[in-house]
């Protein structure tokens, strides 16, 4: 005989015991009786009691509603709008000069020279067999630095006077006036 067709004997108790355990528990959920449930239904009041207590209180809060509304504040209008950025008004026209007196040459004084802003710098000091030759470096408009000597022009319009041990004199060769810079002393 074949042994696939026969069953080891281990094998079909194994089988017979899961049978019987499936049979036990069918015939324990068949035996249990089930409980009726029941329902228990309230009383109906009389259908004409509960419609009128309900138009009662449906009364007595619409008349709270009313006297609340009576009292609250009236809606304002809305101060802005938020889908417009700004008002659109007609363009105004432009008006007309006015005629004013016309201005005499004589009350028109000449126009005053600016004077460039300019700030020293430093001082350096160089020995040679006539002396110390001194140069000053000066601070010009934006970037400008001017390394100058006595006797020599800065900006095209003061002439280094005299070159101190911490001051520049500067002669203004358009009104003849004297300007003197001195070095800022370190904080």
């Amino acid at each position: 005989m074949d042994a696939r067709k026969t069953m080891a004997p281990s094998r079909m108790a194994a089988y017979l015991v899961v049978a019987v355990l499936f049979a036990a528990w069918l015939a324990s959920a068949a035996g249990t009786a089930r409980r009726p449930r029941t329902v228990v239904v309230p009383r109906a009041a009389p259908r004409s009691a509960r419609v009128d207590s309900l138009a009662v209180d449906v009364q007595s809060q619409a008349a709270r509603l009313r006297k609340r509304l009576a009292a609250a504040p009236a809606p304002q209008a809305p101060v802005r709008n938020p889908f417009l950025f700004a008002d659109r008004s007609a363009p105004v026209a432009p008006r007309a000069p006015r005629r004013s007196e016309p201005i005499v040459a004589t009350d028109v004084l000449p126009p005053q020279p600016i004077e460039p802003d300019l700030s020293l710098l430093g001082i350096a000091e160089q020995q040679t067999d006539n002396g110390i030759l001194r140069t000053a470096m000066i601070g010009g408009i934006g970037d400008d630095l001017f390394m100058v000597v006595a006797g020599q022009t800065v900006v095209g319009r003061y002439r280094v006077m005299r070159v101190g041990a911490d001051t520049v004199e500067l002669r203004d060769e358009m009104t003849g006036a004297t300007k003197r810079l001195a070095l800022k002393s370190p904080i």
